[in-house]
């Protein structure tokens, strides 16, 4: 049994809740063992690319390959995150909030049909982000809507405006705040709720609020062209895949960016003070639900939250049509992993349980 947060939006975490992070290691100055550990990532992968970039206080190793041929250096493409797209949309709530902009608790129904009566009024906006909202994975029609480009791209053939007259006539199956259940339509309602309420676009939001305050010069929103973007492929490893097409669910999964974009944007996960966004990167940094026997699993605004030796490991991980992406961080040791590869999820695939190994085990 899960609760919505009690407050629309959680404040800063107080002084104790994480351990300081451990000085760096003598030994990182000449990194072989990490290198050893990340070109094994790489290979264990088995994907025509792979790059694992992992940051330790600010001090960063990048190792990629991969049995394809690429037009540019692996290290400076653009891949597709998938799911961890929705780390950058619950920060941009954060971030809207900060701002004084929205509270977290206004309905999204009431930001996308003004005055309309809907089954789902009662669902806030932090409750979209939370995966609390009691809407399910997919809307209802999806599966007949997107199965004529089901190997290609299902996702494009539900478009927004699809997304929000889906989600204003559905029926939630659970009271709002009352269970967890992963919903990529609900993050997707998540950011077209925002653009309505501010009267801003959800790309020029993450834009604006996001991506230029931190830097982020190498992530787009869009496809690119293969000069700047990762090709991706199917399970077998060879055939490659067209660039991902969200859709109406950009929120949840439009993101693609090089590694060290990923790393600046853990880094300062990692570390908020002096940047821009420094109150909305300690607020996603917040537990605000707990799920599971005994309550074991734990969730912030944005992040998985699991627990290791030395204090808590955040982490997301997401997969397109033809890409894979595990990005995580843990303060304890000042560490952010980035991990990508442009191979689709397979039976028995190594490659996100790789990269979770490799950063719990830090």
């Amino acid at each position: 049994m899960t609760g919505a947060p009690r407050t629309p939006w959680p404040e800063a975490a107080p002084p104790d809740e994480e351990p300081e992070a451990a000085p760096p290691a003598a030994g990182f100055a000449a990194p072989y063992d990490v290198e050893e550990r990340l070109a094994a990532a790489v290979e264990a992968a088995d994907a025509p690319d792979a790059v694992f970039a992992l940051s330790r206080h600010g001090r960063r190793v990048v190792r990629c390959g991969g049995h394809l041929a690429t037009p540019t250096a692996r290290e400076d493409l653009r891949y597709e995150i998938g799911s961890a797209s929705k780390t950058f949309t619950g920060l941009l709530l954060a971030r809207l909030i900060r701002l004084g902009r929205l509270t977290g608790g206004e309905s999204a129904a009431g930001c996308l049909a003004p005055g309309r009566s809907a089954r789902t009024g009662a669902i806030s906006l932090a409750h979209l982000v939370t995966h609390t909202s009691g809407l399910p994975a997919l809307p209802a029609d999806f599966v007949v809507r997107a199965l004529p480009a089901w190997h290609t791209q299902p996702y494009g053939r539900y478009p927004a405006d699809r997304v929000v007259a889906a989600f204003l006539r559905a029926r939630p199956r659970r009271r709002p705040g009352s269970r967890w259940h992963y919903s990529n339509f609900g993050v997707a309602v998540l950011g077209h709720a925002l653009a309505a309420k501010t009267g801003t676009p959800w790309e020029d939001l993450v834009t604006e609020q996001i991506l230029h305050p931190l830097g982020l010069h190498g992530t787009a929103l869009r496809p690119g062209t293969p000069a700047t973007d990762a090709v991706g492929h199917g399970k077998d490893g060879r055939t490659p895949t067209p660039g991902f097409d969200p859709g109406g669910f950009q929120a949840a999964g439009a993101v693609r960016a090089t590694p060290h974009d990923l790393l600046t944007f853990l880094e300062a996960h990692l570390d908020p003070a002096g940047t821009p966004l420094e109150g909305a990167l300690r607020a996603v940094r917040v537990p605000v639900l707990r799920r599971g026997l005994g309550h074991r699993h734990t969730h912030t605004l944005t992040w998985f939250r699991h627990p290791t030796d030395g204090g808590p490991m955040y982490f997301h991980s997401g997969a397109t049509l033809g890409q894979q992406s595990f990005l995580g961080f843990r303060p304890d040791t000042g560490t952010a992993l980035a991990a990508l590869c442009t191979r689709r999820f397979r039976a028995g695939d190594p490659f996100i349980a790789t990269a979770y190994a490799l950063l719990a085990g830090d």
